[in-house]
């Protein structure tokens, strides 16, 4: 029976989509470390997981067995990818699912911080009627500073502008500007020039650290700072530093350097109980419609792989989709390392047992090369032996169709 083991709560929906395609699922509700996480993928087939458990080298070198892993997130840097394409394990994420939860979340902080409500609401609670318009101000008219301009950046941009918010952007690529928004030549010129900078980088190890002293010095007095990306790129003592001492008028930071592994464990950060500070759980696209969403975009993504081995969207294999004829009887899934005459082999090979192939199609990438190819006669098992181990041969899978 072929086994998904999925972690850290992704959406039912997946388990209806695993579940159709013939593929058993087993759930644990919270990350795993490494020890726990090589024991509990004996015999599983496929690892869906989001951004709290880090899949190693090790991990994936003690169960070679895996065919894919699924990120039900956007990023991937908790995954060892350079050795899950060594093995030949397929990785899969949801790059777009989530997108308008998190720039939703960013659109409502910028307002909140804006009008102050963090402090006015940390104040009423304490039995303290503060009611003035000091520091509060509208959004129009403001200028927000997206740092990444990428999926999430361009749709903030667009929502920011309709608001009346002037946008300036900077990113380590020439992007097209969308609307009015402005693209600016160094990170430097965006946080000397906005009132607001919210921050959408990737999860490269290059951004560590992209934001410390320096940075929010650089700020405008009185600004505001958003982070909903990647825990690792802040100083968070350094942002407390220049909050606490007024530099900062405010802030709302949803990742964090350390996170607790599930929900219930204790969280500490030196931002805690600050009133012009807003504090979330790592919940940018924690939306019902965006889990929901990002829930069945994966678990399909691996059920093709598993029924037609489609990588349409893989992170680290060439992305490939090949339609089945009705003549075609067998597809074979050729992973390989990209060095020439890999395919000529595959078809000397194949043609030496007198196999009949239908349709057949060839992706590289880096290193790495992808092979379909449909059988329209028996299985030849000679050659598919022969090609199995071959020394440039990573992984071979034959499907039914």
């Amino acid at each position: 029976m072929t086994r998904a083991l999925l972690l850290e709560n992704p959406h039912k929906t997946a388990d209806e989509v695993f579940v159709k395609n013939g593929i058993e699922v087993v759930r644990n509700p919270g990350a795993l470390d490494e020890a726990e996480l090589i024991h509990a993928l004996q015999g599983v087939d496929y690892l869906g997981l989001r951004s709290k458990t880090s899949v190693t080298r090790e991990v994936l070198e003690a169960n070679p067995q895996l065919k894919a892993i699924g990120a039900f997130c956007i990023g991937t840097n908790q995954i060892d990818l350079e050795a899950a394409t060594e093995l030949g394990i397929c990785v899969f994420n949801a790059p777009y699912s989530n997108t308008r939860s998190v720039v939703e979340l960013a659109i409502g902080e910028i307002i909140d911080l804006c009008r102050r409500v963090t402090v006015k609401n940390s104040r009423l609670h304490r039995g303290i009627w503060d009611k003035s318009a000091d520091g509060a101000h509208e959004v129009r008219g403001r200028t927000l500073g997206i740092i990444g301009y990428g999926n999430i950046g361009t749709q903030l941009s667009v929502l920011a502008e309709a608001m009346g918010l002037n946008v300036i952007f900077y990113d380590v690529a020439e992007r097209l500007a969308l609307g009015n928004a402005t693209q600016m030549p160094t990170m430097e010129s965006v946080l000397r020039e906005a009132d607001i900078v919210s921050v959408h980088v990737d999860g490269q190890l290059v951004n560590a650290n992209l934001f410390g002293a320096r940075e929010f010095a650089m700020m405008k007095p009185g600004a505001l700072f958003i982070n909903l990306s990647r825990g690792f790129i802040v100083d968070i003592d350094a942002l407390h530093d220049a909050l606490v001492l007024g530099h900062l008028a405010g802030a709302a930071v949803d990742v964090f350097p350390e996170e607790p592994n599930k929900n219930g464990d204790p969280f500490t950060s030196p931002l805690a109980k600050l009133d012009n500070v807003i504090l979330t759980p790592h919940i940018g696209g924690s939306t019902e419609e965006a889990q929901y969403d990002i829930g069945r975009f994966v678990a399909s993504k691996i059920a093709d792989y598993e029924n037609t081995g489609s990588t349409d969207m893989s992170v680290n294999l060439p992305n490939l989709q090949l339609s089945a004829s009705e003549e075609s009887r067998y597809r074979i899934a050729l992973i390989h390392r990209n060095t020439p005459g890999v395919l000529a082999t595959v078809n000397n090979t194949f043609a030496q047992t007198g196999a009949n192939i239908g349709a057949q199609i060839l992706g590289t990438a880096g290193q790495t090369g992808y092979v379909l190819t449909d059988i329209n006669s028996e299985l030849p098992v000679e050659a598919i032996e022969k090609i199995r181990s071959m020394k440039d041969t990573i992984r071979l899978i034959t499907t039914r169709l």
